[in-house]
């Protein structure tokens, strides 16, 4: 089924059910894609579908036999300027959960949260997922369960040893542009989260969160 449009439904689906549309998926399809049958998607699964004659709906057909390649790691992050292109990098690289954490230096305070969701639930579509990741409202780095954390430790660049990656993870922490404080490095070492090497360079945040998800993820 490749190049078939995808859309992400936020209802449950099933087969042989009509869906109310919004205008813009209706215009998608018919006149930018140019056609009337589409996958549609959410929950982990993906189904046939078309576009009624008159644009208003979907009629849902069989579910197909795609499986969900999304995994289980919820990415702690900061806010930063260019956010769109890290939550875009890892929704395609398949994360469940994302936690936006403020910490000591995070700079970006004014996030338009619906613009984000709308580039997540593209990214989404795009990269061949069953599901959406869930953006959660965003904490304060003490409010963190930090014990539990594998983390993207800056400090190795200047030569600080880090751990190998352990097995099973499914939190991964990012700073800011600026990186974390001396006061958030102390609490994460006494939490024991595992500081890992993303390797001699100084790297750009959204950069970070995706090497970190890859080393991960190998």
């Amino acid at each position: 089924m490749k190049n078939i449009p995808r859309i992400f439904i936020e209802q449950n689906l099933q087969a042989g059910i009509k869906i109310p549309v919004e205008k813009d998926t209706s215009h998608y399809l018919k006149h930018v894609m140019r056609r009337n049958d589409c996958l549609c998607f959410n929950n982990g699964n993906e189904f046939t579908a078309t576009l009624s004659d008159d644009g208003k709906s979907l009629l849902v057909g069989d579910k197909t036999n795609h499986l969900d390649p999304s995994n289980e790691i919820t990415l702690y992050f900061s806010p930063i300027k260019r956010l769109d292109d890290l939550l875009n990098m890892a929704t395609q690289m398949g994360v469940k959960t994302l936690q936006p954490v403020i910490t000591e230096r995070t700079t970006a305070q004014h996030i338009n949260w619906d613009r984000m969701k709308k580039i997540i639930i593209e990214a989404a579509e795009q990269s061949n997922r069953n599901s959406v990741p869930s953006l959660l409202p965003p904490k304060k780095f003490s409010e963190i369960n930090l014990s539990e954390i594998v983390f993207a430790d800056e400090r190795a660049a200047y030569g600080k040893a880090t751990a190998n990656i352990p097995e099973g993870v499914k939190n991964i922490l990012v700073g800011p542009e600026g990186g974390f404080s001396d006061a958030e490095f102390d609490k994460l070492d006494k939490a024991g989260a595992i500081g890992i090497s993303l390797g001699q360079t100084i790297l750009r945040a959204e950069l970070a969160a995706a090497i970190a998800l890859s080393k991960v993820l190998k």
